[in-house]
């Protein structure tokens, strides 16, 4: 490829990029809309929080106080502030959090301020509930073995070794980290239930997912869609790591640039739409945040100014074993993008040009969907877990797509935001007669299209029609928090709908899987399949579960059909080939 650079163009003819908000904090955002209500309405019940943080808010700017003294009461009290943020912080990522929740405060009515427990008079809490309305939200990583943060050890110490009464304290607690850690969130879980404990009033239970339904209006679009298909986003990379990379670059983003392929038999002239600005090209056309391969970092290797960090990229590029070992150690494990390495490797300054040829193009992202045209044919829904989390080398990493839609929130006499979309089309379809009884088994997200199918057997009921048996299985880890759409999944089965068989991990001390339901459910899914030939469907996660549940089919149809291994893979092949087994996976 070559670049040719063109003058820079007005900034009016550029295309502007809109603003993106906090996206770290669209869990806690609900949380606080949540507790203005509960607060401004003066109720003394808790009103049940829904799973759903479909929405994200714009930033508001609001000054956040420095602790130039230790009593937090007083900076309440003289600035008219009703929110104190604590942050027990190692790395810096919990701090981020609790200055971005307090600024987004003022749009609830509740102006916010952020406070260091260690620079404050914790015993002040219990004068807090003096402050009419006052609420305390506590962001709260782990440390070490399952330790508080330093700054949060004092604080942590006292309401463990105290009998307190905090009567009257209005309080949250959000925890932070990793999840492949052995004392995940044990901080955060811990305070949760000590200031229960202690008397507190807990406005939102602790937790560190959110999951997005998302509403798609196509109305006049002539799109169409039928209940599962797939929606796919073209999503805009975020503006920060865009100007992140620019700066390691040296480059000026605005000016505008063509990338032309010197290959004269290759179809394409450029790898996207050219001219364009490295901006756009950056935030809507290459994908800056998938961990860059081994051939990108060799050609990396070459803009080193220092000798070893040369050698290293070398190093980890290459097809030595030890090489390969410390490419998935340093790149993969530590889940490194073209941004943290370029930062991580001070020498480096590469071209702008160079790697926007590098970077692989921007895919759009697929979601399945989760309703029925036939109850919301002019609008799509979409459930996704709101991906974020922190790596190894304490960055906070986010989805590009979910992000991007967490974003996208609706105001009030506004415009409603738009989103680049297309319907793509599937195979994965309830069987044409819907008195065929089918079995779907759907943990955590991999619900999204079952859900789709559940509202067209309800259509066709309401509609007089017989429905078969319909079996669902779906798990998450605790029915307090993960139990997406369980309103709908209780009323559906109260009504004779569904058969609903549901596993939540960690509500008991042995963990229970769908998979262990479903070995417990070998008669009645030998019945669906054997003896009726209905259907049975999967989507959800392709490496563990989905494998796990074809290996327990092949056992119940060995078992139960009296098929040898051999006989019993025939079996689902058939079934495959005949549309009676349908998988919607993913990795």
């Amino acid at each position: 490829m070559d670049a040719q650079t063109e003058t820079e163009v007005p900034a009016g003819s550029v295309s502007d990029e809109p603003f993106l908000g906090p996206l770290d904090i669209v869990l806690l955002v609900s949380l606080l809309a949540g507790t203005a209500w509960y607060l401004l309405k003066g109720k003394k019940k808790e009103s049940q929080a829904s799973q759903f943080k479909s929405y994200s808010i714009q930033p508001t700017t609001v000054n956040t106080m420095t602790m130039v003294e230790n009593s937090f009461i007083k900076k309440l009290q003289s600035s008219g502030r009703r929110l104190v943020v604590f942050y027990g912080s190692q790395t810096g990522t919990a701090e981020e959090f609790a200055g971005r929740l307090a600024k987004e405060g003022i749009r609830y009515q509740m102006k916010g301020m952020v406070a260091d427990p260690e620079e404050c008079n914790m015993e002040e809490l219990l004068m807090l509930k003096d402050i009419d309305k006052s609420l305390a939200v506590f962001c709260l990583a782990t440390y070490g073995e399952g330790d508080p943060t330093d700054n949060c050890m004092e604080f942590y110490d006292w309401i463990q070794n105290n009998d307190l009464d905090m009567t009257g304290l209005n309080y949250a607690v959000f925890g932070l980290g990793n999840k492949t850690y052995e004392h995940y969130n044990k901080v955060g879980i811990y305070v949760d239930k000590r200031l229960e404990e202690l008397g507190a009033n807990r406005l939102h239970k602790a937790g560190g997912r959110s999951c997005m339904h998302v509403e798609f209006d196509i109305e006049g679009s002539k799109m169409r869609y039928e209940a599962g298909d797939h929606l796919a986003m073209y999503p805009v990379n975020d503006r920060d790591l865009v100007e992140r990379l620019g700066r390691l670059c040296n480059a000026e983003l605005d000016t505008v640039f063509s990338l032309i392929n010197t290959d004269t038999d290759s179809s394409k002239k450029h790898p996207f739409p050219c001219p364009t600005t490295y901006r756009t090209a950056l935030t809507h056309y290459l994908e800056i945040t998938a961990l860059p391969r081994t051939h990108i970092l060799k050609e990396l290797a070459e803009y080193c100014g220092e000798e070893k960090d040369k050698e290293f990229l070398r190093f980890i590029s290459s097809t030595a074993p030890d090489g390969k070992a410390k490419y998935q150690e340093w790149v993969q494990d530590s889940c490194r993008n073209i941004v943290h390495v370029l930062e991580d490797i001070p020498s480096c300054h590469p071209p702008i040009d160079h790697v926007c040829e590098l970077l692989p193009r921007l895919q759009p992202r697929y979601y399945s969907i989760s309703s029925s045209s036939k109850l919301h044919p002019t609008t799509v829904h979409v459930t996704a877990v709101l991906v974020k989390y922190e790596t190894k080398t304490g960055r906070l990493n986010k989805g590009v797509a979910t992000t991007f839609l967490a974003e996208k929130h609706p105001n009030d006499g506004e415009p409603a935001p738009r989103v680049p979309i297309f319907i793509r089309k599937s195979q994965f379809r309830l069987p044409p007669k819907p008195e065929t009884p089918v079995i779907m088994v759907g943990p955590g997200t991999g619900l999204a299209p079952f859900r789709g199918f559940i509202q067209e057997r309800d259509h066709c009921k309401q509609e007089g029609k017989e429905i078969g048996q319909t079996t669902l299985y779906f798990g998450c880890r605790k029915r307090s928090e993960d139990y997406i759409y369980e309103d709908e999944l209780e009323d559906y089965s109260k009504r004779g709908i569904i058969n609903l068989r549901v596993a939540f991990s960690r509500d008991q001390e042995k963990k229970v899987y769908v998979t262990h339901l479903l070995e417990q459910d070998s008669d009645l899914i030998w019945s669906v399949i054997g003896e009726n030939k209905g259907h049975f469907y999967i989507c959800g996660d392709a490496k563990n579960m989905a494998t796990d549940v074809r290996n327990i089919l092949l056992k119940v149809i060995r078992s139960k059909g009296g098929l040898s291994e051999t006989e019993a893979q025939q079996y689902i092949k058939k079934m495959e080939a005949q549309k009676r087994y349908s998988a919607d996976v993913w990795s």
